[in-house]
C-alpha cells in the first residue's frame, strides 16, 4: 500500500486497509499477509495495530524486511 505524502495523516492507509479486508473477506479469504521494509516504521506500526502479527518470512521478497498476518473474522 502506498499513501501520498500530501494526503498521510489523514487515517487514509487504514481506510485502505481496510478495504482490503473487507474485499478479501467477500471473496472467503481466511487471512492476509503483508510484507514491509525495516525503515518503513509507520507501515509496522499500522499493521500492528490493526491487529497484524509479525510472523516468520513466507516468501523470497529481497526487498522485505518484516511479515505479518491477520486472520480474517
Amino acid at each position: 500500500m502506498f499513501v501520498r505524502p500530501d494526503a498521510r495523516g489523514e487515517g487514509r492507509a487504514a481506510e485502505l486497509l481496510g478495504c482490503a479486508e473487507s474485499a478479501a473477506r467477500e471473496l472467503g479469504t481466511r487471512a492476509i499477509r503483508l510484507n514491509t521494509r525495516k525503515d518503513l516504521v509507520e507501515a509496522r506500526a499500522l499493521y500492528t495495530k490493526h491487529g497484524y502479527v509479525e510472523i516468520p518470512p513466507y516468501c523470497n521478497n529481497p526487498l522485505a524486511d518484516h511479515w505479518f498476518e491477520m486472520t480474517l473474522r
